[in-house]
């Protein structure tokens, strides 16, 4: 009787369902990111841990991983995810806003780090192409790591995350350059003289790439919307994951094929998807397999991690992982406070993009085998970024610690409620001084009417209290900050913060502390604005539903209908919404 062959890989995937499954429970219960989680595992099932000893017991090779290629290929898949979802959560005209960020901060990131690392390398020893490639490789960040502790804090849109997300996506762009610019130094260490040819290969590659990018810009805005049209009209969830899957891996192939980073080509899916109807539903027939797959790449990383190496070399590896954090963040966290980033995100910053980056493997492997790098060296950084990598968790931990610890000093130091805020009486406090905020204390200034203000952004509150403004840190869901603020004493409260769950929080706080004190809210749309009228809002302006009157009165003037006219008109519709 004749088996058949067996499934390509299965026990590594069986093993890291297994791994998956223990992991993920395990470090959610103890409030632990889940990437450091997958790390130790990795550490622990791979060829250099619980591995050596499979020959001594032989149930260990059941559990354990000696092969790396395998699982290296489909963690790959997780990288790609990762970027499709982040292109989900963008546009095209935020991607634009961005622009100063990508080609501004992460090119001179980039430049400045890899000028920094190979002058450090020259001065112990190094030739100068060796030199070349340690420094363009090292400059590199994770992005699978950062942006997954980014999006597992619920901090991808933040300030820290966008500033984040431009530098590893300048990064992502310069891998082939980097790549190219190995192989001219190869050719040059080699004596080649054909440096026609050579200047042949790089415009053909920069063709081919402008094709692709191209055929996909194309055909994401001509074909993907009629195709997803057409697939959501089966009304199949299974046809609709299946187009989703291939759009992803297709596109990816295409920049892969073509010397671009097949993250890239994800990213760009994603990024085309995002102006359509059916991100939202991507997103959600995504998300597993991100997950799962992500998690796979993060176990490939801590596999790579040879304990015994890294205890024989321990002090110089400690060294060099130090070192990189250092030179990487200090770079990185300077020219943030250039572009403009605060004190406490520029520290964050250093920490959570000091880390190398996956593609280093790729870079200094190829430099391994054009001869521009000895094994020793190249085994030895490859370790320096595994374990630069696997810290990135505990780094980023800590960078948060220390931010919250420094926002909270400024804040008792600088910001903190006024001694003699008990005393105000008759007065509006505003919750929340953003834009919204700042134009109602306008208002106010305007009809010397007296106001206070809360908001939890130490930069804000700074800003404002140096221009003399009456505007007080904290978290103005908290009884105890209203109370400081004397909110029993005041005419009415205005709600104006962005977040709709910490708005109803308040909302609900103010009635219950409070049940006569008039509370005036901001909602996102008419949902919102019955949810927090629910909670006990006194009046409640959904600025959709507003915006839409206030544009559609001005287009009733065009039109030559009376002003009294237009204006009964809006009020009859508000009143309709009511």
């Amino acid at each position: 009787m004749e088996h058949s062959a067996p499934i390509p890989y299965f026990r590594e995937l069986v093993v890291f369902l297994v791994a998956a499954g223990i992991v993920v429970p395990v470090f959610h219960r103890l409030r632990v990111s889940p990437v450091l989680g997958f790390l130790l595992v990795g550490v622990a099932i791979g060829p250099y841990g619980l591995a050596r000893f499979a020959d001594l017991l032989p149930a260990l090779q059941y559990i354990t991983i000696r092969e790396l290629d395998g699982v290296r290929l489909i963690a790959e898949f997780g990288v790609m995810f990762l970027l499709f979802t982040i292109g989900l959560d963008l546009s095209l005209d935020r991607l634009w806003q961005l622009r100063r960020l990508v080609f501004g901060l992460g090119l001179a990131q980039m430049l400045l780090t890899a000028a920094a690392i190979a002058t450090i390398a020259l001065a112990f020893g190094n030739a100068l192409p060796a030199a070349i490639v340690l420094g363009s490789c090292l400059a590199l960040s994770s992005t699978a790591m950062v942006m997954q502790l980014l999006l597992e804090s619920r901090r991808s849109a933040t300030p820290l995350g966008r500033a984040s997300f431009a530098i590893l996506l300048l990064q992502d762009l310069a891998v082939v350059p980097i790549l190219l610019l190995v192989g001219f130094v190869a050719a040059a260490q080699q004596g080649s003289g054909d440096h026609g040819g050579l200047w042949l290969q790089l415009g053909e590659t920069l063709l081919g790439a402008a094709a692709a990018l191209g055929g996909i810009v194309l055909f994401g805005r001509y074909l993907l919307a009629p195709l997803y049209r057409m697939v959501g009209a089966a009304k199949s969830p299974e046809l609709f994951m299946a187009l989703t899957l291939l759009v992803v891996i297709a596109m990816a192939a295409v920049t892969g094929l073509v010397g671009l980073s097949m993250a890239l080509g994800a990213f760009l899916a994603g990024l085309l998807l995002s102006e359509s109807e059916y991100r939202h539903a991507v997103d959600v027939s995504i998300e597993p397999f991100k997950g799962l797959l992500l998690g796979l790449f993060f176990l490939s990383v801590g596999m790579g991690i040879d304990l015994r190496v890294a205890l024989d070399h321990a002090g110089w590896l400690l060294l060099s992982v130090i070192g990189l954090f250092t030179i990487k963040g200090s770079i990185i966290a300077a020219l943030a406070l250039l572009f403009g980033r605060g004190r406490t995100v520029a520290l964050e910053m250093a920490l959570l993009l000091g880390q190398g980056g996956e593609f280093a493997f790729v870079v200094l492997g190829m430099a391994e085998r054009l001869g521009l790098i000895e094994l020793q060296i190249s085994q030895f950084m490859l370790l320096v970024v595994s374990l630069s990598m696997a810290l990135t968790p505990l780094t980023a931990l800590v960078a948060r610690r220390i931010a919250r610890g420094a926002e909270h000093r400024d804040a008792q130091r600088a910001h903190g409620i006024a001694e003699d805020a008990a005393a105000l009486e008759g007065h509006v406090l505003i919750c929340g001084f953003g834009r919204v905020g700042q134009s109602i204390a306008r208002l106010l200034d305007a009809e010397q009417i007296p106001w206070a203000a809360l908001d939890h952004d130490s930069a804000t509150v700074a800003r404002e209290r140096s221009n003399g403004q009456p505007v007080h840190y904290g978290d103005a869901s908290r009884s105890e900050f209203l109370e400081r603020l004397n909110a029993a004493q005041a005419q009415a409260v205005v709600v104006t913060l962005d977040d709709a769950t910490a708005a109803g929080r308040l909302v609900a706080a103010l009635h219950r502390g409070w049940p006569q004190l008039p509370v005036l809210a901001r909602a996102r749309d008419a949902a919102h604005a019955e949810q927090l009228r629910q909670l006990g809002a006194s009046e409640v302006v959904a600025e959709a539903e507003e915006a839409s009157l206030q544009l559609g009165g001005l287009a009733l003037q065009k039109t030559g209908l009376p002003d009294d006219a237009v204006r009964l008109r809006l009020e009859r519709a508000r009143s309709r919404q009511d």
